[in-house]
């Protein structure tokens, strides 16, 4: 293997984000192991890394990535919004209440607002 350097790894990602877009998400994740390996703290790879397992249907590896990336950046509204998405889409739409609506109200997009459903007096999403 050849030997990683930082412009391999920014490479790697950039390639992994047009691999997402082109409806690749294993390809995607495989590029982003080794980025994630030379980068542990990475934030913005961890995120991909999340959406592309979202997008492959590896739900819990998506969801502990999305957990990861909230550990460090609690005011993501992107990503409380995504991991509402994903505990939703695994059946569990009453843990995705609160991310949904987290995500809401750290950004006030039109789609958060509507998954949030604030005038639900029953709370579910």
């Amino acid at each position: 293997m050849p030997e990683r350097n930082p412009e391999t790894d920014v490479i790697d990602f950039r390639a992994a984000e047009q691999l997402l877009a082109a409806r690749d998400p294993r390809g995607a994740v495989r590029l982003l192991d080794s980025v994630i390996a030379a980068h542990p703290e990475n934030t913005a790879a961890r995120l991909l890394r999340a959406r592309a397992f979202f997008a492959a249907a590896q739900l819990r590896p998506a969801e502990l990535e999305f957990e990861l990336v909230l550990e460090r950046e609690p005011d993501n509204a992107f990503a409380h919004f995504a991991l509402a998405r994903t505990f939703e889409r695994s059946g569990h739409p009453e843990r995705a209440v609160r991310h949904f609506r987290l995500a809401a109200a750290l950004d006030p997009n039109p789609e958060y607002l509507r998954a949030a459903r604030f005038d639900d007096r029953g709370g579910g999403a």
